[in-house]
């Protein structure tokens, strides 16, 4: 495991280290640093879409899908009461998934941003 990695992103799960361990194999240390950095800004943490879901329960359903680019699945959360609360239980169940499909578009977004080649997409 790159100790870079991991001790830049403390709050990445090990299945996220994982895969930017993947991704970023042949950066240099610099496009590395800055690939740490803009990853960093964009990416979400676990605990945040957690709560975000469970804040379906008692205010406005569907902010985790807000916080995760999905605004039309959002605004359907929205005025459905979160389907009836059924999807937000299910996102409750599923919170760790979402963010890391979102964490992993937002690597290969950097990536491209920084115009390099991901080692294994």
């Amino acid at each position: 495991m790159n100790g870079n990695l991991y001790n830049r992103i403390p709050s990445a799960e090990p299945d996220e280290i994982i895969y930017l361990e993947a991704l970023t194999k042949n950066l240099s240390s610099d496009n590395l640093a800055q690939f740490i950095a803009i990853y960093n800004n964009k990416r979400k943490k676990v605990e945040t879409v957690l709560l975000c879901c469970l804040l379906g329960f008692v205010a406005a359903a569907g902010i985790q899908r807000f916080l995760l680019g999905q605004i039309g699945m959002g605004i359907l959360y929205l005025f459905t009461g979160g389907l009836c609360l059924v999807g937000t239980i299910v996102d409750i169940v599923n919170h760790k998934s979402m963010t890391f499909d979102f964490n992993q578009k937002m690597a290969v977004e950097t990536m491209g941003f920084l115009n390099l080649s991901p080692a294994n997409i």
